[in-house]
């Protein structure tokens, strides 16, 4: 890998809560205990090493930039206490601010903007919902068309719709 010294990619990431990635020296522990890495080709520590070397554009392209759970095992494991997912998803914001977003997030992004929820309720979960006495719709914003407003004035104000639009 090659350090690009890009002191503006540097400060956009310190600036989206990523500046900790450079105390990471490396040992590997995030890697051996990530649960997506047994599972995808993903490496947590060769992404925070790319953030180190300032490769911005090879990680807003790369596929294991959103092959993170966000489930922390790497920060409670961390040696140096580096807050690896707090890294990974300032690399994600900045990725997704230039037009770059795995098809999968993008389609969670598009269902929470347009339902309120991640997932559409279908006809088979209104069913199993009402046999166990449950209200068809959960009671949550896909269920109060005020919320489901409100949601929307939130999503248009922070420009969120640019995330889910083609």
């Amino acid at each position: 890998m090659e350090f690009k010294n890009n002191p503006e990619f540097e400060q956009q990431l310190a600036a989206l809560g990523g500046a900790d990635a450079k105390l990471c020296f490396q040992c590997g522990t995030c890697t051996a205990g990530c649960p997506s890495g047994r599972r995808t080709s993903y490496r947590v520590r060769k992404l925070v090493r790319m953030a180190q070397l300032d490769m911005k554009d090879e990680i807003i392209n790369s596929d294991e930039l959103w092959m993170c759970s966000t489930c922390y095992t790497c920060v409670e494991r961390c040696p140096r206490r580096v807050p690896i997912v707090d890294v990974i998803i300032a690399l994600r914001n900045i990725a997704v601010a230039e037009g770059h977003i795995n098809a999968n997030h993008k389609k969670t992004a598009t269902n929470l903007y347009n339902l309120g929820h991640t997932l559409a309720i279908n006809d088979d979960i209104k069913a199993t919902r009402a046999k166990l006495g449950l209200p068809e719709v959960p009671p949550t914003v896909m269920a109060n068309e005020k919320a489901m407003a409100d949601l929307k004035t939130i999503f248009d104000a922070v420009k969120f719709d640019a995330i889910v639009k083609e």
